[in-house]
């Protein structure tokens, strides 16, 4: 089995990098047969099926480099770099960097879920619509500063958007058709976004995707919704702006195209989509 290191550079502040992690996987135990940029691609066609590929990003890194453990057979390793980390967050994984290269040398696999959004793999959560705006919106600074509460920060600017009103879709899920007006659709497959607000009910080991569905409301009311939400692990009961289902798969048509994102990363606009999960595709190295 050999270790190959892929570093973004341009992941979080940049202070983590392969410098950073080199010497403390190798204190470990752990010599890098290989260690590359992320921007490279020349790694991804000399990965065999026994090799372990040990990621230093944040989540879009992690999401490219999962793609190409999937697609060559090969396990996943994340060394969190970047700023929100949500799928490291499912792993449990130490904050003690060298904690954590000790918890890799053990090599404790586990298999999990891997959504898709038709051919485009996502490990944490798609977006249609009030979720894509941290992504489409934000500044770098903006998001870097107020991480998870970078959603929070853009309720109140939903009238200058113009997203006030919301969008009509129709949903699909395994057993039953949602028809209706939305101001968000999220498709979780992990349990966390946004820099730590976590999903309720949702777990990359239940072989489920997590619809939620949020409704037109007044921002007041949603942000006091995400504020409980975020705090108490679940929505709150005398509450029907937002709505959850689980779901194998499901299909979402729109009257008009609106942006998507996965994973954080802006994928682009479409009115209709369908996603599904993998169950157990996934080899990753875990702490638990």
């Amino acid at each position: 089995m050999r270790y190959w290191l892929i570093a973004n550079t341009r992941a979080g502040s940049g202070s983590r990098g392969a410098d950073f992690w080199k010497p403390r996987l190798e204190q470990a135990g752990i010599t890098p047969h290989e260690i590359r940029d992320l921007a490279d691609d020349d790694w991804e066609t000399a990965l065999e099926a026994e090799d372990t590929v040990l990621v230093a990003g944040g989540d879009g890194s992690v999401n490219r480099a999962a793609r190409v453990c999937l697609d060559r057979g090969a396990t996943l390793g994340v060394l969190p770099s970047g700023t929100a980390n949500d799928f490291s967050r499912n792993l449990h994984l130490p904050e003690d960097p060298d904690a954590l290269c000790r918890m890799i040398a053990k090599g404790r696999v586990e298999r999990l879920n891997a959504g898709w959004l038709d051919d485009q793999l996502f490990l944490n959560v798609v977006h249609i619509g009030l979720g894509t705006l941290p992504t489409t919106q934000a500044s770098t600074r903006l998001k870097r500063w107020l991480g998870r509460f970078s959603y929070a920060a853009m309720l109140p600017q939903l009238r200058r958007l113009g997203l006030t009103r919301g969008f009509k879709a129709t949903i699909h899920t395994d057993d039953e058709r949602i028809e209706g007006r939305w101001l968000s659709l999220a498709i979780a497959s992990g349990s966390f976004f946004g820099g730590g607000t976590q999903v309720p009910g949702a777990s990359p080991r239940s072989g489920r995707l997590t619809l939620i569905v949020v409704r037109p409301r007044p921002w007041w009311e949603l942000l006091w919704t995400f504020l409980i939400t975020r705090y108490k692990g679940a929505t709150p009961s005398d509450n029907d702006s937002v709505e959850q289902y689980a779901t194998t798969a499901c299909r979402i048509r729109m009257e008009h195209e609106h942006r998507v994102t996965a994973d954080g990363e802006f994928i682009g606009k479409f009115a209709e989509l369908q996603s599904h999960i993998d169950k157990d595709a996934l080899p990753v190295i875990t702490g638990k």
